[in-house]
């Protein structure tokens, strides 16, 4: 960072401070609100990753707030198609910069005009980007699952209390869906159903693939530096089904149904929902003791915890998966539940479900007549005005906060999530300790806390 920019930086932050509020750019109103009179006033954001879901939320929502000069990606058409995105936002409000374009990501952090970076690729991908994006000296926002196993959550942690820097994930969540996880909460907070004794979280199951045969690789994509960190293995291609976007792959928003680049259904809606259920029961900074698989079914033959075939998804399809928390207090885990895709939050004094539309049981009945605390909300939300997650992130950029979705307690409930993949594709109960961060008595499981890394793509941070 130039010192002109980072002094810059450093008297938003002084005068935040100083005023008790944000600079002037930082509208307290609708993101409507917002006015720049400076394009050398808006932060200067580089984007690594920009398929879908960087260009169906997160790039969009970036660009409200700050001016991105380089976008990344290993799919040269979806690298173009960002560029695009990013020009035209950019143009609306009246600043033209330029825009390059990269397949490195290293080429981003090697600028020293970019402040922050978002990281919206495949979750394998997830925390080498972030780790040096950090030692780089910039500021992170990276879409959930954060990390691919309870090793890199460790390493992005120390990582990040080395460097300072700030850090938001991806699980919006915390601060939107009209802030009814939020009021789940506090509404728990607030003693409406006493002590929770269980949540369940009804995540979904994954999908099925069948055999996927050899094919071409794409245009436009490198696919040795898609794998990354992954075994070097041939891509592989099946029909494009009725409701998806892509065909059946291993590449793209298919990748998650495949363990060596992601974790299912478990790190994909479990990243959320586990995430809310550990926040609300207080346990969002340590973990569970005990995790047990009760029924599991993968779509391929396991052996030893590995997958025997290797052209077809193999994230487990159905599952219940019990994890046991100091206290006696039980999260489930469940691809399916009679009250669908959300949390059942019971008590010694009630139940309520929340998903990401609707609050539903007496509890949220009796708020008619009986309403919580008119901060009950900002309190749980560390003080600031929930509504926008990627503004919760700028703000804290000024401010030098964490962000509501902060790294530890993402890394502890991802920990949970792998937890219960670790046991269900040993087949075997698991014994924890949220202290040490270790599993316990089981020599051959604790080596699934970290996986392999190919040559030239390792994480060199020891934890």
């Amino acid at each position: 960072m130039s010192a002109q920019r980072q002094n810059r930086r450093d008297f938003l932050k002084a005068s935040a401070t100083a005023a008790g509020s944000l600079p002037f750019w930082f509208s307290t109103g609708s993101d409507r609100a917002f006015a720049f009179k400076k394009a050398n006033d808006r932060p200067i954001i580089g984007c690594i990753g920009t398929g879908d879901r960087w260009s169906g939320g997160v790039g969009p929502n970036a660009l409200k707030f700050g001016d991105c000069v380089a976008v990344c990606d290993v799919d040269a058409n979806h690298a173009s198609r960002g560029r695009q995105i990013v020009k035209k936002a950019q143009a609306k409000k009246g600043f033209d910069r330029e825009v390059a374009v990269h397949e490195d990501y290293r080429k981003i952090l090697d600028r020293k005009d970019v402040e922050i970076v978002t990281i919206v690729t495949p979750d394998h991908w997830h925390s080498k980007i972030a780790i040096e994006a950090m030692q780089a000296g910039k500021d992170v926002y990276c879409e959930k699952p954060l990390t691919l196993t309870i090793d890199e959550g460790k390493q992005i942690r120390k990582v990040l209390d080395e460097t300072g820097r700030v850090f938001q994930v991806g699980t919006q969540q915390r601060s939107e869906m009209g802030q009814r996880f939020l009021q789940a909460i506090a509404i728990i907070r607030d003693g409406r159903i006493g002590d929770v004794k269980r949540a369940v979280c009804d995540i979904g199951g994954s999908s099925k693939s069948g055999s996927l045969p050899k094919a071409p690789v794409p245009s436009g994509l490198n696919w040795e530096k898609w794998l990354g960190q992954a075994p070097l293995v041939d891509y592989i291609s099946g029909p494009q089904q009725e409701g998806r976007k892509y065909p059946l792959s291993r590449c793209h928003y298919e990748f998650r149904w495949w363990y060596e680049y992601s974790g299912g259904k478990m790190t994909d809606w479990g990243a959320h929902h586990v995430d809310i259920a550990q926040w609300a029961i207080g346990k969002d900074n340590t973990g569970p003791v005990s995790v047990e698989g009760l029924h599991a079914v993968h779509p391929v033959p396991f052996e030893n915890g590995r997958p025997t075939v290797a052209d077809e998804y193999n994230a487990a399809t159905e599952f219940t998966i019990q994890c046991m928390f100091a206290g006696g207090v039980e999260i489930q885990i469940a691809s399916t539940s009679p009250d669908g895709n959300g949390i059942l939050f019971e008590g010694t004094k009630g139940r309520f479900h929340v998903s990401r539309s609707r609050l539903k049981g007496k509890p949220v009945e009796d708020l008619e007549s009986n309403p919580l605390p008119e901060d009950a909300i900002s309190n749980i939300y560390k003080g600031k005005q929930p509504g926008d997650h990627m503004r919760n992130f700028y703000e804290c950029v000024v401010t030098h906060d964490q962000p509501i979705s902060d790294v530890h307690t993402h890394h502890r409930a991802m920990t949970t999530c792998h937890l219960a993949n670790i046991a269900i594709r040993l087949g075997r109960k698991l014994n924890w300790n949220p202290e040490t961060e270790q599993i316990v008595g089981d020599t051959d499981a604790q080596q699934w806390q970290a996986r392999e890394q190919r040559k030239g793509y390792e994480i060199n941070v020891s934890v």
